[in-house]
């Protein structure tokens, strides 16, 4: 069925429209044009992300798809965010999206399909419809004002089945790993994004500091956490970039703890992975361990002190034409000597190393880090050779996290050990010289953060 004559989508529940009623209803409305000189972000970049795509596919069509909206529960829709690689063609960012597609038909033209605002005066769409009524999740601009934002020409999105095949990015690896390759590296532009995002994010990390009193009193004190950090990233941008891990004790030995269902000691650490993401959806990455105290006990910073030193390996490493596995052996050799001299290592560091070893790992578990920007594992379908294998370049930004997760149950440790997780991540963009750290306004030595969360705790509310 064409979308201009699609069935409403109604709730079952909802009072039904009498005739007189849908008459009424399709006169009386004011104008209101989107502002003239409206532009989406990054505007100006656009079109030359765009030819840098049509030129690794010469003469041919290539469909980059916003995405659609998922079922949460029956007719309610999770919360919808375009595609990373269609924002990145487009601007396009808001929750209004869905469905779109980018075209970039064989000589590079790029055209928008897109469902255009509903007329007032036929259907009722507008005030009927609960997925796309106007009157039920917002405006959404007309052709031509959807032209003036983009630069690109914009049709229906009915008329896209009438297009000959081509390329789509969600069903060819090829486009997919095209699409990624060109985003590894950063304009000033991007980077300024991503600063963005890192200086919410530190000062989300400081509101939870501020809330621990309150949240060490709630049964739930990790969900308390996570409200906090959500309230900031709502504020400040389009919400978080990642679902937020706010793991206390044990917890923070699961790596991606999204549960956040436990309470807090205060005799425990707590370990607060999270990142706000912009309006024009790019994400910071920034994970610190604290003391629930206020105060790390010797054991705790033993192992805290361990991770730090991996970490400040690992981004003395960071240079263009450097290996990108580079940072990542860096902060695995300090690990395993620092896991061999605690005497928890049955074999030597420099055999668990190997590539036949690795018994470190059963206490590091993943890697070091990863790249960043649109996603917070940014360029994932990057082909090896450009990424994993790849070396660095200037503009890349990527975050260097080494961690050490002590399982709870893990019998190979000393008691005094078990159950202690401890991640420390910054976010670094590589620069001429080597990289700059984007969150310097986050401490990081045991002394700082304690000095840190002292000030915070103490000051006036």
């Amino acid at each position: 069925m064409p979308l201009r004559a699609a069935q409403l989508h109604t709730g079952s529940h909802d009072l039904p429209v009498s005739d007189a009623l849908a008459r009424f209803m399709t006169g009386g409305w004011a104008a209101t044009p989107l502002p003239d000189d409206s532009r989406v972000p990054g505007f100006d970049r656009l079109a030359g992300r765009r030819a840098r795509l049509a030129a690794r596919f010469p003469g041919e069509r290539l469909l980059v798809p916003a995405g659609g909206l998922k079922v949460r529960s029956h007719d309610c829709d999770h919360r919808f965010r375009p595609h990373s690689a269609y924002a990145w063609l487009t601007g396009l960012t808001g929750e209004d999206q869905s469905g779109h597609v980018l075209v970039l038909e064989p000589d590079g033209e790029p055209v928008l399909y897109l469902r255009p605002r509903s007329p007032r005066d036929e259907g009722g769409e507008f005030y009927r419809d609960r997925k796309y009524g106007e009157f039920w999740v917002g405006r959404r601009p007309d052709l031509a004002e959807a032209e003036r934002l983009t630069g690109v020409r914009c049709a229906h999105l009915a008329d896209l089945p009438r297009l000959p095949p081509g390329r789509d990015a969600a069903r060819d690896p090829e486009l997919a790993s095209a699409l990624a390759e060109l985003r590894l590296v950063k304009d000033p532009w991007e980077v300024g994004q991503i600063q963005q995002a890192v200086d919410h994010t530190v000062t989300g990390f400081e509101d939870v500091v501020r809330a621990l009193p309150a949240a060490l009193l709630h049964p739930r004190g990790e969900r308390w956490i996570e409200g906090v950090f959500q309230l900031r990233a709502r504020a400040e941008g389009n919400g978080t970039g990642y679902e937020t891990i706010a793991a206390a004790g044990a917890h923070a030995c699961v790596l991606h703890w999204t549960r956040n269902d436990g309470p807090l000691d205060p005799r425990q650490l707590l370990l607060l992975d999270a990142g706000v993401e912009t309006d024009a959806l790019y994400t910071a990455d920034l994970t610190r361990t604290l003391p629930l105290s206020g105060r790390f006990s010797p054991v705790q910073r033993q192992v805290y002190d361990l991770v730090l030193a991996a970490q400040d390996a690992g981004i003395a490493a960071l240079r263009p034409g450097a290996s990108f596995r580079d940072f990542h052996r860096a902060c695995s050799a300090v690990l395993a000597e620092g896991l061999a001299d605690w005497g928890v290592l049955p074999v030597p560091a420099a055999e668990s190393l190997t590539a036949d070893s690795g018994l470190h790992r059963r206490y590091t578990l993943c890697s070091s880090g990863h790249m960043l920007g649109l996603d917070v594992h940014d360029c994932a379908r990057a082909r090896a050779e450009q990424y994993l294998d790849g070396v660095l370049a200037e503009g890349q930004v990527l975050t260097v996290e080494p961690g050490l997760y002590l399982q709870p149950d893990d019998e190979t440790l000393p008691r005094e050990l078990r159950g202690i997780g401890v991640r420390i991540e910054d976010d670094l963009v590589i620069t001429a010289d080597g990289a700059r750290l984007m969150s310097t306004a986050l401490p990081r030595t045991a002394d700082a953060v304690e000095e840190w969360m002292d000030g915070l705790l103490s000051a006036p509310a």
